[in-house]
């Protein structure tokens, strides 16, 4: 007699790559590693942002530093990530320090080219108009010429925040890369649900963050909005 085995009525016996129940059973640890994502995503951009203004301020002021700034910035963003973090190895050990120093020094080249882009773009007209009135250079820069960049830099800024949201995943190799530790070992088990569940957040949270930066970008430039109506 020939028994009929029925195949298993539960998705994760399955190792189906669509799951709901992966979902019911492992929100915790979903919530967990969405969260350490989203720290380090952010301390990473804000960090780098906070490098990147003054030296993009340098750049543009004083025209010998330009090249070295940039130079630079662009040969960090050419080292292998892998490269990178065994080069920071030493400073930051295996913590979550580690990844974040890697990604603040990836997401400089994006923001010092932008912000400096930007700052270029100021009307020279418009930076002799407000000398004019008075304007001291700390008062041109923070009251006209940031703001006037703020187009520019926030185009940096979203490109830099989705590309960290990319690159904490290669921060698994130490243990600290978000949903990147569920699809390393996702991948490692060949647990398609996981991998597959890890990844879709990864978008979700880069997509999320961008449009999140368009709003910011849409309430800071209301000159734009008026030239656009």
């Amino acid at each position: 007699m020939i028994t009929v085995t029925e195949p298993p009525d539960d998705c994760l016996a399955r190792n189906e790559w669509i799951c709901g129940k992966y979902l019911s059973t492992r929100s915790e640890i979903l919530t967990d590693a969405v969260i350490q994502h989203l720290q380090i995503t952010v301390v990473s951009v804000l960090l780098g942002l906070v490098l990147a203004v003054p030296l993009a301020v340098a750049a543009r002021r004083w025209r010998w530093a330009s090249g070295p700034v940039l130079g630079v910035t662009t040969v960090l963003y050419t080292i292998p990530s892998l490269a990178m973090f065994s080069l920071l190895l030493p400073l930051n050990g295996l913590s979550a320090s580690l990844v974040v120093a890697g990604l603040v020094l990836y997401s400089l080249t994006l923001l010092v080219r932008n912000i400096l882009a930007g700052l270029r773009a100021v009307p020279e007209e418009t930076r002799q108009a407000a000398r004019g009135m008075g304007y001291g250079p700390i008062r041109l820069l923070l009251t006209v010429e940031l703001p006037l960049a703020v187009p520019a830099a926030m185009a940096g800024l979203r490109i830099a925040t989705v590309s960290a949201v990319s690159l904490v995943t290669v921060g698994a190799i130490v243990g600290y890369g978000g949903l990147g530790n569920l699809i390393y070992s996702g991948m490692n088990t060949y647990f398609k649900a996981q991998v597959l569940t890890a990844s879709v957040l990864c978008v979700v949270i880069a997509v999320t963050a961008d449009l999140l930066l368009l709003g910011v970008q849409w309430l800071l430039t209301p000159w734009q909005r008026g030239a656009r109506g």
